[in-house]
């Protein structure tokens, strides 16, 4: 006997959502200004009551999770996006990826002589194309939280609701840093919404997240929180690690804990397959809800820039530089006009507190100094040349990507000074109680400096002899011993507290 859910439709209709190709969506995404979130009228709130639990040696625990999608689910939207109207690039050919070939090529004839639809046309009329993600509302008026990733570039924004209402909508600012836009829909009316939570969560939390998953629409899935502080690599700031499934159109949507409340904002998954492998990060409620505060109130995130390029300190570097302890930043280069320049502030000092605070690593850094607005005076302790120092810097206010960009191109202080014929890079900077030194910032693992031992953080005192207090004075010692015939040149070497001399062979020029 066939039930209904056997029919032949119904099994063809699951092998297609089997066949289905999975792509990850990810953006892997510094500081913020303000602490309130917004919360403007009563929201859109769930809660478990005690019939929808069962007691456990450590507490209740739920039994079904439908009384709480019930009521967030009407304020999480699907974000269809239209961009501006793209071209393959010419010369290219669409389907194939081959690039034009000469007029001479003996695979030219064959490629012009393939059929059309094949070849595909590389004066095609401009076309637009197409995104989606997820997103939610936040406020009665319609305001929507989604990703950057997912309007970026964005010429039309639709968002419809779980009843398949849609509506246009605006995007009011967007913030690449932290992956974080803000939409408006366009309509007089009052939405269901739902607030941030404003207390942390906890490793084991039950977590909901709500979303548009491959366009299927309205989609739950449930977890819990598998690790809080977790840094992906995208800058400074660290993220929430669910195993809630999340997928390509996921992007944008919340995460919420069992009273309903945002935790976080679905921003990217680790999967080495492709598909869902449980390992999901979203953007925490905090995080988030400045970041909106600021794009709601201005279109825009203002930060506090320093203009350094900064890396952390590890046991090698501080025992390199003379510090106690692995802990603060390592300038590696001060960019051209910025804040660190006109304060004094160079490549090899090490950031070690600001305000008073100590800083733990180039990440805490970075997150610190964005935290303040532009045009604020900061006191910085850097440790330089075995001494520490109080130096006074105005922050500038962090510049767009562009902007950097251009910022970029003529640096002041350069981050290193390569010697390709030692296999080894070189910084400014003196070892603790010596006059003498320049620092090694990195050593080639093929080349001859890294079999005998030398490393970062490791300091030059002399070349053949003679010492040395900056970069170019090594690149003299090289010199002068490749214009004498040796093959190879003897540097005194201080690591640590230990000072040797070590003979590195010159690599062929």
């Amino acid at each position: 006997m066939q039930t209904s859910s056997d029919t032949p439709e119904a099994q063809n209709g699951r092998r297609r959502v089997r066949r289905g190709h999975v792509i990850a969506s990810a953006v892997l995404g510094a500081g913020l200004l303000g602490t309130a979130l917004l919360a403007p009228s009563t929201p859109t709130l769930a809660q478990l009551k005690p019939s929808d639990t069962v007691q456990t040696p450590f507490g209740r625990a739920p039994i079904t999770f439908a009384d709480i999608v019930d009521r967030v689910k009407p304020a999480v939207v699907s974000v269809q996006v239209t961009s501006g109207a793209k071209v393959a690039q010419k010369g290219r050919n669409p389907r194939n990826s081959f690039p034009d070939l000469p007029e001479d090529h003996p695979f030219n004839e064959f490629f012009k002589n393939l059929p059309k639809e094949f070849r595909g046309n590389p004066n095609q009329a401009p076309r637009p194309t197409q995104a989606q993600g997820s997103g939610f509302v936040i406020s009665s008026d319609g305001f929507v939280v989604t990703n950057n990733h997912v309007v970026d570039g964005a010429a039309k924004v639709q968002v419809s609701f779980d009843e398949q209402n849609k509506f246009e909508a605006d995007v009011v600012g967007a913030d690449p840093r932290t992956d974080i836009a803000l939409l408006k829909i366009k309509a007089s009316k009052s939405f269901p919404f739902v607030k941030f939570a404003d207390k942390p969560v906890r490793v084991g939390d039950w977590v909901i997240a709500v979303g548009n998953p491959f366009g299927l629409g309205g989609t739950v899935t449930a977890g819990i929180v598998s690790a809080g502080s977790r840094d992906i690599g995208s800058g400074p700031y660290d993220f929430i690690q669910i195993d809630a499934a999340v997928n390509r159109g996921n992007s944008g949507g919340p995460t919420f804990n069992l009273d309903g409340e945002v935790i976080g904002v679905n921003t990217a998954i680790y999967s080495p397959s492709g598909g869902n492998v449980g390992i999901a990060f979203a953007v925490p409620a905090k995080t988030a809800g400045e970041i909106i505060n600021q794009l709601r109130s201005s279109g825009s995130v203002s930060r506090g820039w320093l203009g350094v390029k900064i890396e952390s300190i590890d046991d090698d570097k501080a025992a390199g530089l003379g510090l106690g302890e692995a802990r603060g930043a390592l300038v590696n280069e001060a960019t051209a006009g910025g804040p660190a320049v006109a304060a004094g502030l160079k490549a090899g000092d090490a950031i070690v507190a600001v305000n008073g605070e100590k800083i733990r690593d180039s990440r805490e850094l970075a997150r610190k100094i964005a935290e303040f607005a532009p045009n604020t005076k900061v006191n910085v302790e850097v440790f330089r040349y075995g001494k520490t120092q109080d130096i006074s810097v105005t922050l500038g206010s962090f510049p767009g990507a562009k902007e950097l960009a251009k910022l970029e191109e003529e640096p002041v202080n350069p981050a290193s000074t390569e010697l390709s014929q030692l296999g080894i890079s070189l910084v400014s900077g003196k070892a603790a109680g010596s006059d003498d030194g320049v620092m090694i910032s990195d050593v080639d693992s093929a080349s001859d400096a890294a079999t005998k031992g030398l490393k970062n953080g490791d300091f030059i005192l002399e070349i053949q002899g003679v010492p040395v207090g900056k970069p170019a004075d090594v690149e003299v010692g090289v010199k002068k011993a490749k214009d004498a015939g040796r093959k190879a040149v003897l540097l005194r070497i201080k690591s640590g507290e230990t000072v040797r001399f070590v003979a590195v062979q010159l690599k062929p020029a």
